[in-house]
């Protein structure tokens, strides 16, 4: 099973354990966490070890949990994650449990990436004609990439829309190289 599959899973579940008031401090709880093992090398190394027990990865993700502002449920949720060995895949829960909220909510996620930073006027006109074009609302982050050179590229769920030359430039590549 891809790690794509457990994280639908777990956050799914999670999902229907949470009432609709809960839903908002869970995802930010889950995000925290989840940034929190990605940025943490301590945090790895604790959760990953056979050295600590199982009691004692618990105890250090609750007070995690708690210094973030989790809800209880959120809590109990991860104490499961260790006890089946899944708390390497909370990242990818968050993003799944996030989807689903999003999915709940009529809320699209788009990201942005420019080679260049986008002024203000810019952003917020790009963001109402995404709105008009998928007929929703849309979550959009901005992103800055220097080495795409010029251009924008949009991903909409699993959808990449590539104006860049860094992008055009890869295109012709492949048909020269096919060719």
């Amino acid at each position: 099973m891809t790690k794509t599959t457990v994280a639908r899973r777990y956050a799914k579940a999670l999902f229907q354990l949470l009432n609709k008031e809960g839903l908002e401090n869970a995802q930010a709880g889950l995000q925290a966490l989840a940034n929190a093992l990605q940025e943490s090398t301590e945090l790895k190394h604790i959760l990953a070890s056979p050295v600590f027990t199982i009691e004692e990865k618990s105890s250090v993700l609750t007070a995690c949990s708690e210094r973030v502002g989790c809800p209880p449920t959120l809590a109990r949720f991860c104490e499961q994650l260790l006890k089946k060995n899944r708390v390497g895949v909370l990242p990818e829960i968050a993003k799944a449990f996030r989807d689903l909220m999003d999915k709940e909510q009529g809320k699209q996620q788009v990201s942005i990436t420019s080679a260049q930073s986008m002024d203000e006027t810019s952003r917020e006109d790009l963001q109402d004609k995404l709105q008009g074009l998928l007929n929703k609302p849309v979550d959009v982050s901005f992103h800055e990439d220097p080495s795409l050179l010029s251009g924008i590229q949009i991903r909409i769920g699993s959808k990449v829309y590539d104006s860049t030359i860094k992008g055009r430039l890869q295109k012709m590549r492949a048909q020269l190289v096919k060719g």
